[in-house]
């Protein structure tokens, strides 16, 4: 009997395919059970005659004819060519349920893949939440679609972070070039005695140089890895989203663990990088470079002390020209200490500076512009700012103490004026600053506090 069918016979007029678990309505129209659930679901009616049917999809009655007969077509079916089968599709081995041999027509949201219907009843997939394959199908190409804007949305800003990563590469190079060609000029003024000096700074400048831009092409490297990986993924999830058949889409995205993996730990990560802004720097030697050198070679050069005045905080002003200028003991007193402070009466918004401070012989001083001050106790050396105090070990006890101020890179260092070796740097809140000087003192005999020279140099 069941070879004299003809495969129309066998196929459900709802899903078009051959018969699965088929039942039969009052009315005498049979469907597969799970397509005459979704249609009852819907509209009480047969699908073909638009009879009610009033009996709820479990209850309807099982075609134990068409059950017999599907039982015995089924291996016959699968080998219709695709001219024979309704929509030119063909039913073949990777179409069916591997274990139960069945049309794939749902896809299990818990367990991320296809199976059949009787798969939806088997224990392992108890209280798992199933959809059509078609549902399946634009709901995961919905979330990618957005998945894939979040992608492309990191990938603008990353390249963004590249471009201005380069920019900022340029700039250093440029500072550097023409910093070397500062240095060059400023060395030819020296003659051949300062020839091994101009070697030493000049192979700091490109220590330096070469730092920054290991620092800057690690940064462009990082970027660059993460452009590269956001673009992978997202050649990726295109080649994923070509696919225009639903199960192949499906089949294609689940069973590939990798791409699955990827999406699921993708965090955009333009946030979590940063543009490393050039701070190549050689301190005094890009404005007092003769005056830094003369330090070294006395003999060379003739320094010329800039008019410097200062107020204590007696009212007093004290002046420094060409000479020495001394803050004196006679400020205030405070038992049983004896202390006084002067600040520069001029405020300093631009161009770098230099100060020249001999201690003497007191034991407690500050050194510095306001807020920001190199301090000594007697015992230990601290660099302050903003009230936090950073201790600092100086290997000898200088005498003289000189402190840099450079107002566009807003940064004061310190240093051991007599050997003229960097302490420390400290930055800076604002470019807008006033000298100071401060000392408390427990022995009065000892020599006033003196401010040996004052150098500008606008920029």
């Amino acid at each position: 009997m069941a070879s004299s069918l003809l495969v129309e016979d066998l196929t459900c007029s709802v899903c078009l395919s051959i018969f699965t678990d088929p039942v039969t309505l009052q009315c005498g129209h049979s469907f597969c059970r799970w397509c005459a659930g979704e249609v009852l679901a819907v509209q009480p009616r047969c699908p073909q005659c638009c009879q009610a049917v009033v009996t709820e999809a479990q209850d309807l009655l099982i075609s134990l004819y068409l059950r017999h007969t599907w039982l015995g077509s089924r291996i016959t079916c699968r080998a219709i060519q695709p001219s024979e089968h309704t929509e030119g599709k063909k039913i073949c081995a990777a179409d069916l349920c591997p274990e139960h041999e069945e049309k794939l027509k749902l896809f299990c949201i818990t367990d991320q893949q296809l199976t059949c219907i009787i798969c939806r009843d088997a224990e392992r997939h108890e209280g798992h939440t199933f959809k059509p394959i078609k549902e399946a199908d634009a709901a995961l190409r919905k979330e990618l679609e957005t998945f894939l804007q979040n992608v492309s949305g990191d990938i603008s800003a990353v390249e963004g972070l590249a471009d201005r990563q380069r920019e900022e590469i340029s700039k250093s190079r440029k500072k550097s070039e023409n910093l070397m060609t500062q240095i060059s000029n400023q060395f030819r003024e020296m003659h051949q005695f300062l020839t091994r000096r101009e070697k030493q700074i000049e192979n700091e400048l490109k220590q330096k140089q070469e730092d920054e831009m290991k620092r800057m092409d690690e940064s462009l490297r990082a970027v660059e890895t993460v452009l590269c990986e956001n673009r992978e993924l997202q050649v990726k999830v295109n080649s994923a989203l070509e696919i225009k058949d639903s199960e192949s889409f499906l089949k294609s995205w689940t069973e590939d663990e990798n791409r699955k993996a990827k999406r699921a730990s993708f965090r955009p990560r333009a946030t979590g990088l940063k543009v490393e802004n050039t701070s190549f720097s050689l301190w005094p030697y890009e404005s007092h470079l003769q005056f830094f050198v003369w330090k070294e070679m006395l003999e060379i050069i003739q320094p010329r002390a800039e008019r410097l005045s200062l107020s204590n905080n007696s009212g007093q002003t004290v002046i420094l020209n060409s000479g020495y200028s001394s803050i004196n003991r006679q400020c205030n007193y405070v038992a049983p200490a004896i202390s006084g402070q002067a600040f520069s009466s001029s405020q300093f918004t631009s161009g770098q500076h230099y100060w020249e401070v001999d201690v003497g012989s007191a034991d407690c001083w500050k050194l510095g512009i306001k807020n920001y001050f190199l301090d000594y106790d007697g015992q230990r050396y601290a660099v302050c700012g903003q009230g936090r105090n950073r201790n600092i070990t100086i290997s000898n006890t200088p005498q003289k103490f000189g402190f840099y101020l450079n107002c566009s890179s807003k940064q004061l260092s310190f240093y051991d004026a007599d050997s003229m070796t960097h302490i420390d740097t400290v930055d800076l809140m604002s470019s807008s600053a006033s000298a100071y000087f401060h000392f408390q003192d427990r022995d009065a005999n000892h020599g006033p506090l003196t401010v040996c020279c004052h150098w500008n140099a606008g920029m």
